[in-house]
């Protein structure tokens, strides 16, 4: 008696659970990647023959924009697989180890698209407050050093996706899981959440501050020599401080828009599902020890 009663507490539990619907991925998610894809390949194509072919001699920013655009570009070239997968329902019709690279190549570009845009930030800030001091710390072969230490560092954080995707086949499908597989995602919990901390969370903050500095520094009455001039000289400081804020906010609102909700309905997604499977674990043990 007392087995069937926890038996059926166990299965009300489970329906009390929130049910994952997902169904409305395979409209949302081909769409969207689809803009993505078309947007984005024409202006990274656009700004890559700017920075190519018009820019005669590249400085750091130069540097740091060519790697953000590489990878923004190798981000795009993995979307039409994607399309393909979520347009078909979770159907992946390629290979596992095409499943692997695609999706390790979608974070990798993803986490090198955060952390190029924190270099171009941390150059600017120096540029905007430490004007004097960042002619010693700023040049080209620096930039370049720095652009193979950030690539290096994103391979070696996103090699792990190369082990933890993997397909398998459930009745006529094949999936190609975005995270891994149920048996091994205790592990990738872990590991996701150290590279969100690492290659978002830290970087978001010093661009925050970086930019924060900066607001700070422009708004100064006596930066840039507006305060000394009169007439049309300190009119134009003026409104040239005025576009570089607004400029800021700008670069701020787009960051945030671009990889803040991506990384907290992600979080959320993770957290939900892992209480889940702790609960129905613990379920399933207290079955088997009153069925002793």
């Amino acid at each position: 008696m007392a087995a069937s009663s926890n038996y059926s507490n166990a299965t009300s539990n489970e329906s009390m659970y929130c049910q994952f619907e997902e169904n409305f991925k395979y409209i949302l998610l081909p769409v969207s990647y689809a803009l993505v894809f078309v947007i984005g390949l024409a202006l990274n194509a656009t700004a890559m023959y700017v920075i190519v072919f018009r820019i005669k001699r590249w400085n750091p920013s130069t540097i740091y924009m060519f790697n953000l655009t590489v990878c923004d570009t190798l981000y795009i070239f993995t979307l039409p697989f994607l399309i393909y997968y979520y347009a078909d329902e979770n159907d992946w019709p390629f290979s596992e180890p095409l499943c692997k690279l695609i999706r390790f190549l979608f974070y990798a570009n993803l986490y090198g698209s955060i952390l190029f845009l924190c270099c171009i930030s941390l150059h600017r800030f120096l540029g905007v407050c430490h004007p004097v001091r960042s002619l010693r710390w700023v040049s080209a072969r620096r930039a370049r050093l720095v652009s193979v230490a950030v690539w290096a560092c994103v391979l070696f954080c996103q090699a792990p996706v190369l082990y933890f995707s993997r397909t398998r086949d459930n009745g006529s499908e094949r999936v190609c899981y975005d995270t891994t597989s149920p048996e091994l995602f205790d592990d990738f919990l872990l590991y996701s959440s150290a590279v969100s901390g690492l290659m978002f969370a830290l970087p978001f903050m010093v661009v925050m501050v970086c930019y924060g500095l900066m607001v700070r520094k422009l708004l100064e009455p006596g930066w840039g020599g507006g305060s000394g001039e009169g007439g049309m000289g300190g009119l134009a400081a003026h409104r040239s401080k005025q576009k570089s804020v607004k400029m800021i906010i700008v670069v701020l609102v787009a960051f945030m828009l671009c990889f803040l909700p991506f990384h907290l309905t992600r979080s959320l997604y993770y957290s939900f599902r892992y209480l889940r499977q702790v609960n129905s674990a613990q379920d399933r043990m207290s079955v088997a020890t009153s069925l002793r």
